[in-house]
């Protein structure tokens, strides 16, 4: 059975809006402004493919009914590999087959588990389309994807066209016509498709939903979110990344790669896709400086990275507009020396949130009315408890002995297979997944542009308006394994 949504504050505040919205019908909520209207730009057009015949959506479709889900893993390299163990140790799944085009990559992996215990999954390897004859399997549900970027379209839409579900690292794919196909896809095929959004499982993002959701920032205005994250040392390592294919992509384009860890929770609080959705991109950049002064001071001249021109800039913003009225900053940026930071701030007419912030253990500050007064940050702590989300409370410490990144990957893995058995829809589905990702080639198309918006794609095409659930979610039980 498909769960029910709890009523929620979010329900009851932004129910009459919503109801409103659908009734207008999709694009009433929101007009473009009108090229030469004072202080704006028109948006630079994008299309949207109309929905082909007999295709139906995929919002609110439960996931069939499965006993053991079964996981068939393509890509080992270093997240590949680290998430295998995760899926192996979640209650009812089962890894039946890992992929990888360097075969020893796949025998290492099954190694590892069946020294754990766990059955000997079955290797696929060796050549550029293994994993095609991998997807092929009848014991395979699902297909876990964590592959370089550019693979990232033609796998997921090769397991959903061979009948699996798919969760795929991020981005799901790097061209507007590629995040259409894969929506279309899924619908065709009735198949979800999901991004493997991590950090939208995160203790202090899912309560900062929850804190958005029960009204706590009063009317929520303006996000904040990104990826700040210095990856020079690991963007030359000859080892890290597989034929240095992340480095390389910061030769060919200017785009915000990937925003999506920071943007996925703020889009989230902001009921994105359930109520709202964002309508307007546009980009700027600065000269791309980090990485070829990292080279001068550091790498030998021998080394093939000298052949190599940087082109994306070092810091890549994108500032969405949405619907509703709201704001969104998302930025890039793993070109620079600094300490990791995700951002995560979150604000409304009466208060903020701001995580990697704090001096408190969480990490998060927050001011809000009518609690705090004085001008003077609190720390965040009293309130994650609080709201700490129904998953964190009944997994927490399996995540913390099972997961990376502070426990939220085994959150995820854990999330994903418990939907699948009890046949539960998903909390991100593959319009979430498309939408978080379209700030990669929106962006390419703003900043060639000098930075004019870009009018952003309803993957919905108009569900938008309808407000549901999402990763704000019931709780609900692991079924027993038999």
């Amino acid at each position: 059975m498909p769960e029910l949504p709890a009523v929620s504050r979010r329900l009851l505040l932004g129910g009459a809006l919503a109801t409103g919205a659908a009734a207008a019908g999709a694009g009433a909520v929101y007009a473009a402004p009108a090229a030469g209207a004072a202080g704006a730009e028109a948006p630079l057009p994008v299309h949207t493919p109309p929905r082909r015949r007999g295709q139906r959506s995929m919002i609110d479709v439960p996931f069939e009914v499965h006993e053991t889900v079964r996981v068939g893993l393509i890509g080992l390299g270093n997240r590949g590999s680290g998430m295998a163990e995760g899926w192996a140790a979640v209650p009812g799944c089962r890894v039946t087959a890992v992929c990888d085009i360097r075969a020893g990559r796949a025998t290492s992996v099954a190694n590892r588990l069946a020294a754990l215990g766990k059955p000997r999954p079955a290797e696929y390897g060796g050549s550029v389309d293994a994993y095609a004859q991998m997807v092929k399997r009848d014991d395979i549900d699902l297909v876990y994807i964590a592959t370089p970027w550019e693979f990232h379209h033609r796998q997921g839409k090769a397991a959903l066209e061979a009948g699996k579900h798919a969760i795929v690292e991020l981005p799901v794919a790097t061209e507007l016509d590629e995040l259409w196909d894969l929506v279309d896809t899924s619908e065709r095929t009735r198949r979800h498709l999901m991004l493997s959004e991590n950090c939208s499982y995160g203790r202090n993002e899912l309560a900062m939903l929850k804190m958005a959701h029960d009204g706590l920032f009063g009317d929520v205005t303006n996000g904040h979110g990104g990826y700040l994250h210095d990856l020079r040392e690991l963007l030359f390592s000859d080892t890290y990344y597989t034929d240095s294919w992340r480095r390389l992509w910061h030769t060919r384009s200017t785009a915000s790669f990937y925003p999506m860890h920071g943007l996925a929770p703020i889009a989230a609080a902001m009921d994105i896709n359930r109520g709202d959705r964002m309508t307007v991109l546009r980009a700027t950049a600065t000269e791309p400086k980090g990485l070829a002064d990292y080279r001068e001071r550091f790498i030998d001249r021998s080394h093939p990275s000298w052949k190599e021109t940087y082109v994306n800039g070092d810091l890549v913003t994108c500032l969405i507009d949405t619907a509703m009225g709201r704001v969104v900053r998302a930025e890039h940026d793993v070109s620079s020396p600094r300490p990791y930071s995700r951002i995560n701030s979150l604000a409304g007419s009466r208060g903020i949130f701001e995580d990697y912030a704090g001096t408190s253990a969480t990490g998060g500050r927050i001011y809000v009315e009518p609690d705090h007064s004085g001008h003077s940050w609190r720390d965040f702590d009293s309130y994650r408890k609080e709201f700490d989300h129904w998953l964190w409370r009944k997994i927490g410490d399996d995540a913390a002995n099972n997961g990376g990144h502070g426990g939220m990957d085994y959150v995820l893995q854990w999330r994903t297979v418990q939907l699948m058995r009890a046949g539960l829809v998903p909390d991100i589905d593959v319009y979430d997944s498309a939408a978080w990702c379209a700030p990669v080639p929106l962006s390419v198309k703003s900043l060639a542009a000098g930075g004019r918006p870009v009018a952003y794609p309803d993957f919905t095409r108009g569900s938008w308006v309808n407000l549901r659930m999402g990763l704000d979610s019931r709780e609900s039980a692991m079924p027993p394994v038999a």
